[in-house]
């Protein structure tokens, strides 16, 4: 992408949420800046047993429907984009306020196809930030992004490597494997907020060493059907665990926690 062409015009934000009702207008109401920009906002919502689209509607440019899973949904995202780059975004993250600024000059100036942005976890206690911290420097040694960093790519690279992977769990790896084939990403010091939510559930060491050991069996061929269905009984586990002291609350089923 050549420096004259990087305006907020090029950019889609593609959302993927499912049972997000309770968060996803103010996740949106924080992009409006971007959208008054020029930056198009696409919400894909996966088969939410709650009004997770009706909200989204009016501060999105588009809302569609499609089967819950987050590889799936983002890739629909994808066919319904009108711009030459694409910004994953999970619906618990919230971008810098120039984040499309950003990302475009970056993209313009430094020749690359791809990157992502540093995270930041809130409520940001010292643990969480040590993953955080962790997250960005892990990502910058191999060059592998996680959702919760808000991956970024050329339209064009993206379907040079067939979109995001048909896998439950992963995802982000895989792609940002196949990725690495064009160039290694960029990696913006801009910090992301995303939500600490599913740490906080879970335990944040439990999630640490789940994760972890679930990246490890990937490593080594395992399928990612088979590390999902480990994530989700363990994430049943976990509530039925905590469902006392729930007083009743839905589990949010919201897709893969990064560590």
């Amino acid at each position: 992408m050549s420096a004259h062409r990087a305006a907020a015009h090029d950019l889609s934000i593609i959302m993927p949420a499912r049972n997000e009702a309770g968060g996803i207008v103010a996740t949106l109401q924080a992009l409006q800046d971007l959208r008054a920009r020029g930056a198009e906002v696409i919400v894909v919502d996966g088969a939410s047993d709650d009004d997770t689209a009706a909200r989204a509607a009016p501060w999105a440019d588009r809302v569609v429907c499609a089967e819950p899973g987050r590889a799936l949904q983002m890739n629909v995202g994808a066919q319904h984009s009108r711009r030459p780059v694409l910004l994953f975004l999970h619906a618990d993250t919230r971008l810098p306020a120039d984040a499309d600024r950003l990302l475009l000059a970056a993209l313009a100036r430094g020749g690359r196809e791809w990157g992502r942005f540093d995270v930041r976890i809130v409520p940001e206690t010292p643990l969480l930030w040590l993953v955080a911290a962790m997250m960005n420097l892990r990502s910058r040694i191999t060059g592998i992004c996680t959702g919760d960093q808000a991956l970024f790519v050329t339209r064009a690279a993206f379907h040079a490597v067939g979109a995001y992977p048909a896998q439950a769990l992963m995802e982000d790896i895989e792609l940002s494997r196949r990725l690495k084939r064009l160039g290694p990403p960029l990696a913006l010091r801009a910090q992301v907020q995303t939500s600490g939510r599913r740490w906080m559930a879970r335990g944040v060491w439990r999630t640490i060493v789940l994760m972890w050991w679930l990246r490890l069996r990937y490593f080594f061929g395992a399928s990612p059907t088979r590390l999902a269905r480990i994530y989700q009984d363990d994430t049943a586990s976990r509530s039925v665990h905590l469902a006392p002291r729930r007083a009743g609350r839905g589990v949010n089923p919201g897709g893969d926690q990064e560590t």
